[in-house]
C-alpha cells in the first residue's frame, strides 16, 4: 500500500498537471483574446482614419468650392465695374454731343409712334431754340407740333399727345437703357472673350 505521502504527492502532481493545463489553456485563450482585441483595435483605427480622411477630403473640397465661388464673384465684380465705367462714359459722351445732334429724325419717329395729329415736344433748354428754327423750315411738322417745352435731360426729346395721356420717351438716357440689354453681352464678349 502506498503511503499517504505518496498519495498526497500523486494528487499534487495530478493537480499540478491539471493546473498547468488550465494555465496553458488560459494563456492560450488570453493570447487569442489579446490578438482579437488587437485586430479590433486596428480595424477601429483604420475605420477612424478613413472617416477622418473622408472628412478632411470633404473639408478640402468645401474650401476649394468656396474659394472658387469667391474667385468667380471677384472676377464678376471686376467685370461689372469695367462695364459700368464704359456705360457711364457713354452717358457722359452723350451729354457732350447734345448740341451737335439733329433731333428732327427722333421727333418725326416719336410723332409717328404716337399716331396723333397734334403733339407736345419736350427738349433740353439748349435745343428748344434750335427746334423752333427747324420747325419753321418744315411746315408740315410745325403744323403737328403744338408746343415745345423745356425738359431737364441729358439730350433727346419726349413727345406726348395734347391730352398728356400718351408719351414717347426718346431721351438719350432712355434709348441707352433700352440698348444696354442688347449691347452688354456684346461688350462683355469683346472685352472678356467667350461668354463674358
Amino acid at each position: 500500500m502506498q503511503s499517504i505521502e505518496q498519495i498526497g504527492q500523486a494528487i499534487l502532481d495530478k493537480v499540478r498537471v491539471e493546473a498547468e493545463g488550465i494555465i496553458k489553456d488560459a494563456q492560450a485563450k488570453a493570447g487569442e483574446v489579446v490578438r482579437e482585441a488587437t485586430k479590433q483595435r486596428e480595424a477601429r483605427r483604420l475605420v477612424e482614419r478613413d472617416r477622418l480622411m473622408k472628412k478632411a477630403g470633404e473639408e478640402a473640397n468645401r474650401i476649394l468650392a468656396q474659394a472658387s465661388v469667391k474667385s468667380r464673384q471677384e472676377l464678376l465684380a471686376a467685370k461689372t465695374r469695367v462695364i459700368n465705367e464704359i456705360v457711364e462714359k457713354a452717358r457722359q459722351a452723350l451729354l457732350e454731343v447734345v448740341d451737335d445732334i439733329d433731333l428732327m429724325p427722333i421727333i418725326q419717329e416719336s410723332i409717328s409712334a404716337l399716331g396723333t395729329e397734334k403733339v407736345r415736344i419736350y427738349a433740353t433748354p439748349q435745343y428748344v431754340a434750335s427746334l423752333s428754327k427747324n420747325l419753321k423750315k418744315d411746315k408740315e411738322l410745325a403744323g403737328r407740333v403744338v408746343e415745345v417745352k423745356q425738359l431737364a435731360t441729358g439730350g433727346g426729346i419726349v413727345a406726348e399727345d395734347i391730352e398728356g395721356k400718351t408719351r414717347i420717351d426718346n431721351t438719350y438716357e432712355t434709348r441707352l437703357e433700352m440698348l444696354l440689354p442688347k449691347l452688354l453681352p456684346e461688350i462683355s464678349r469683346e472685352l472678356f472673350g467667350g461668354g463674358g
